[in-house]
């Protein structure tokens, strides 16, 4: 296939739209079902290098979930603890702990599941019937992977009744050297990011503490290339295998530490008792799951606890978690990294950084207050490595 017309671009009213190789070569994919979009293919594409990249660099089997072309979560295929299960909504999953690449798209689909409604899939790996019964009970638009075995094919085939976009990419397409673009009839030209990330750039340590465990090393990688792919400004915290809290296309990039700290919090507090324990009536389905334990989180829970709407959710009405509830859970929590696309202007980025427990940080480097930040990483017992490559994507 060396080209294939889109319904319009980016919005209704752009047309005529249209995907191929400017070399007149076949396209690198096949289309198995469905018609995917504009944004479906800009999300396809850029979710595969994620994956790809993250199973080159770790050696093990990589998902992500993408929506408007930055990723709401990546995640790797580390086994998921009973509670983990749960508040990913994916206890009932038969066969899931041995499948590692269903396991790596249950930690990404379940970290971040508002974002993540009607998300485009990625995997590093042949999807099998495990991760296609997974993605079958998902609001999803499509998926991307190397290959489908054929009960995954048939199960993914039923979605969205019958219309749901599959493609299947050549693992082995290697792309141009120089990409092009247009804004406003004017044509842009580059190098492609082909910047390798791998444990050596965590080398460089700036801080007093030095010790970087296997298991951080992991978690950062995944932030850093998590942030290759995601529209900038961008932040990530990643933890146990996994990126929980996604801050992108921020102007200030304290307000991306803020942004993706907020979301790495809901993520663990999901895995509250309270919230894992919420006595759900059997009729409320995923999406109002969803919506009901993102407000019971937040400071406006009495908007699902009320008098007169905790019927519609609950057998029996729950008890509040508290602000201080919150905060002493969260307290508990240490071990989580920190990537940034570019360096950290103020040491108000760590501050906030702290409040959610993370203990390991890899920046480039190279703002007139490298001093100040240090100082802060220091003063909160932090390990921090200058990587000295600014990963902006736009």
């Amino acid at each position: 296939m060396k080209e294939f017309e889109l319904k319009y671009g980016c919005n209704p009213n752009q047309k005529p739209a249209k995907i191929y190789m400017a070399d007149g070569s076949d396209l690198p994919i096949e289309i198995l079902n469905g018609k995917p979009g504009y944004i479906n293919f800009l999300d396809a594409f850029n979710s595969w290098q994620l994956v790809k990249e993250l199973k080159e660099a770790l050696g093990m089997p990589a998902a992500t979930s993408f929506k408007h072309v930055s990723p709401t979560s990546a995640a790797v295929g580390v086994p998921m603890s009973a509670e983990l299960k749960k508040a990913c909504f994916v206890e009932d999953i038969e066969g899931l702990d041995d499948s590692p690449i269903a396991l790596a798209y249950a930690r990404a689909r379940g970290t971040d599941r508002m974002c993540s409604f009607g998300d485009w899939v990625a995997l590093s790996d042949e999807c099998d019937e495990v991760t296609a019964r997974l993605l079958k009970r998902e609001v999803s638009d499509g998926i991307i992977a190397p290959g489908y075995t054929p009960e995954a094919l048939e199960i993914l085939k039923s979605k969205r009744k019958g219309n749901y976009n599959i493609v299947k990419i050549d693992p082995n397409f290697v792309p141009e050297q120089q990409e092009i673009k247009q804004v406003y009839g004017i044509t842009f030209e580059q190098g492609r990011n082909n910047f390798k990330i791998d444990h050596t750039l965590l080398e460089n340590i700036v801080t007093e503490h030095k010790t970087l465990p296997d298991a951080a090393k992991r978690d950062l990688i995944i932030a850093l290339i998590t942030l290759k792919y995601t529209q900038s400004n961008s932040v990530c915290f990643a933890k146990d295998g996994q990126a929980i809290g996604v801050g992108a296309g921020q102007q200030s990039r304290i307000h991306c530490t803020r942004l993706a700290g907020n979301k790495a919090d809901v993520w663990h507090l999901r895995q509250h008792e309270k919230v894992l324990n919420l006595p759900f009536l059997p009729t409320v389905g995923r999406p109002d799951r969803d919506n009901t334990i993102d407000v019971y989180i937040s400071d406006d829970y009495e908007d699902v606890l009320a008098e007169g709407t905790w019927q519609n959710f609950f057998s029996e009405k729950p008890e509040p978690l508290t602000r201080e509830e919150k905060r002493a859970y969260l307290d508990t929590i240490t071990g989580v990294a920190l990537g940034s696309d570019a360096f950290f202007p103020f040491g108000d980025n760590i501050e906030r950084a702290a409040k959610s427990g993370v203990t390991y940080i890899a920046e480039p480097g190279g703002s007139i207050r490298d001093d100040h930040v240090i100082e802060t990483c220091n003063r909160f017992g932090m390990v921090m490595a200058f990587t000295g490559m600014r990963l902006f994507h736009h």
